[in-house]
Order: structure tokens, then C-alpha cells, then sequence
């Protein structure tokens, strides 16, 4: 899982992101690269793995 470290949305890839087009068991990783969050419009790249 990964959070944004803007607004502290977490996006989880078995849920992945379906109202953006992003399928449930989308890795992190093969996100579009202009995925943003749905709360906040963050890049991925304000984004931290979480363990």
C-alpha cells in the first residue's frame, strides 16, 4: 500500500482506483504515470510505500 504524503490517501492496489480507470489488483508500479490521487491531485511522486 502507498500514502500520499499530502493528504494521507491510501491507495491500495487490491482496491486500485476504479472510478479513474485503475483496476483492483493494479500494482502501485503500473499506475499511468499521470495517475494523481483522488483526494488531493498529488503526483505519484509525493507518494511513500507503506510496509
Amino acid at each position: 500500500m502507498w500514502r500520499c504524503t499530502v493528504c494521507g490517501y491510501v491507495y491500495d492496489p487490491k482496491e486500485g482506483d476504479p472510478e479513474h480507470g485503475v483496476s483492483p489488483g493494479t500494482p502501485f508500479e503500473d499506475l499511468p504515470d499521470d495517475w494523481v490521487c483522488p483526494e488531493c491531485g498529488a503526483g505519484k511522486d509525493l507518494f511513500e510505500k507503506l510496509d
